[in-house]
Protein backbone atom coordinates (compact mmCIF):
# COMPACT_ATOMS: atom_id res chain seq x y z
CA UNK A 1 0.00 0.00 0.00
CA UNK A 2 1.27 3.48 -0.85
CA UNK A 3 1.56 6.38 1.58
CA UNK A 4 -1.32 8.83 1.77
CA UNK A 5 -2.52 12.03 3.36
CA UNK A 6 -5.92 11.54 4.96
CA UNK A 7 -7.78 14.85 4.94
CA UNK A 8 -10.79 15.08 7.24
CA UNK A 9 -13.27 17.33 8.98
CA UNK A 10 -13.20 16.91 12.76
CA UNK A 11 -16.27 16.70 14.98
CA UNK A 12 -15.57 20.32 15.98
CA UNK A 13 -15.78 21.35 12.30
CA UNK A 14 -12.05 21.95 11.87
CA UNK A 15 -9.96 20.40 9.09
CA UNK A 16 -6.82 18.34 9.66
CA UNK A 17 -4.75 15.64 8.02
CA UNK A 18 -2.64 12.65 8.90
CA UNK A 19 0.23 11.39 6.77
CA UNK A 20 0.15 7.60 6.81
CA UNK A 21 3.01 5.37 5.70
CA UNK A 22 2.42 2.47 3.35
CA UNK A 23 1.83 0.16 6.34
CA UNK A 24 -1.07 2.38 7.49
CA UNK A 25 0.77 3.85 10.48
CA UNK A 26 0.33 7.59 11.16
CA UNK A 27 3.71 9.28 10.81
CA UNK A 28 2.64 12.94 10.98
CA UNK A 29 -0.47 14.72 12.29
CA UNK A 30 -1.36 18.29 11.36
CA UNK A 31 -2.68 21.14 13.39
CA UNK A 32 -6.37 22.01 13.02
CA UNK A 33 -7.43 24.46 10.31
CA UNK A 34 -10.61 26.54 10.14
CA UNK A 35 -11.04 25.87 6.42
CA UNK A 36 -10.42 22.93 4.08
CA UNK A 37 -8.14 25.07 1.90
CA UNK A 38 -5.90 25.69 4.91
CA UNK A 39 -5.45 21.95 5.45
CA UNK A 40 -4.75 21.39 1.74
CA UNK A 41 -2.13 24.15 1.89
CA UNK A 42 -0.71 22.41 4.97
CA UNK A 43 -0.28 19.22 2.95
CA UNK A 44 1.59 21.14 0.27
CA UNK A 45 3.74 22.71 2.98
CA UNK A 46 4.64 19.23 4.26
CA UNK A 47 5.68 18.22 0.74
CA UNK A 48 7.78 21.38 0.34
CA UNK A 49 9.44 21.34 3.76
CA UNK A 50 9.93 17.63 4.46
CA UNK A 51 12.77 17.40 1.93
CA UNK A 52 15.15 19.20 4.30
CA UNK A 53 16.08 17.44 7.54
CA UNK A 54 16.84 20.86 9.05
CA UNK A 55 13.06 21.52 9.09
CA UNK A 56 12.54 18.75 11.65
CA UNK A 57 12.89 19.55 15.34
CA UNK A 58 13.29 16.67 17.80
CA UNK A 59 11.69 17.36 21.18
CA UNK A 60 11.29 15.58 24.50
CA UNK A 61 7.93 15.27 26.24
CA UNK A 62 7.48 15.54 30.00
CA UNK A 63 7.39 11.74 30.27
CA UNK A 64 10.83 11.51 28.64
CA UNK A 65 9.64 10.14 25.30
CA UNK A 66 10.73 11.91 22.15
CA UNK A 67 8.78 13.20 19.18
CA UNK A 68 9.43 15.52 16.28
CA UNK A 69 7.73 18.47 14.66
CA UNK A 70 8.04 19.61 11.06
CA UNK A 71 8.33 23.37 10.73
CA UNK A 72 7.86 25.64 7.73
CA UNK A 73 10.30 28.35 6.69
CA UNK A 74 8.36 30.83 8.88
CA UNK A 75 9.01 28.47 11.85
CA UNK A 76 5.31 27.59 12.20
CA UNK A 77 4.67 23.95 13.10
CA UNK A 78 3.09 22.06 10.20
CA UNK A 79 2.80 18.67 11.86
CA UNK A 80 3.78 16.53 14.83
CA UNK A 81 4.76 12.89 15.17
CA UNK A 82 3.72 10.26 17.64
CA UNK A 83 5.83 9.59 20.74
CA UNK A 84 8.91 7.40 20.38
CA UNK A 85 10.83 5.47 23.02
CA UNK A 86 14.28 5.74 21.41
CA UNK A 87 16.27 8.34 19.45
CA UNK A 88 16.79 5.85 16.61
CA UNK A 89 13.00 5.45 16.28
CA UNK A 90 12.59 9.24 16.04
CA UNK A 91 15.15 9.33 13.22
CA UNK A 92 13.35 6.52 11.39
CA UNK A 93 10.09 8.48 11.75
CA UNK A 94 11.67 11.59 10.23
CA UNK A 95 13.14 9.53 7.39
CA UNK A 96 9.70 8.04 6.74
CA UNK A 97 8.07 11.48 6.44
CA UNK A 98 10.87 12.62 4.12
CA UNK A 99 10.51 9.50 1.96
CA UNK A 100 6.71 9.24 1.88
CA UNK A 101 5.37 12.79 1.69
CA UNK A 102 6.38 13.77 -1.87
CA UNK A 103 4.34 11.09 -3.65
CA UNK A 104 1.59 10.49 -1.08
CA UNK A 105 -1.87 10.85 -2.54
CA UNK A 106 -4.57 12.87 -0.78
CA UNK A 107 -7.67 10.96 0.34
CA UNK A 108 -10.60 12.92 1.74
CA UNK A 109 -12.41 10.90 4.39
CA UNK A 110 -16.15 10.92 4.91
CA UNK A 111 -17.45 13.61 7.22
CA UNK A 112 -17.81 12.66 10.90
Amino acid sequence: MAAKFELKLTTKKNWMFNLKAGNGEVILTSEHYAARDGAVNGIESVRANAADVANFDIRTAKNGEQYFVLVAQNKQIIGKSEMYKSPSSVKRGIASVMRNSPAARVVELAKP
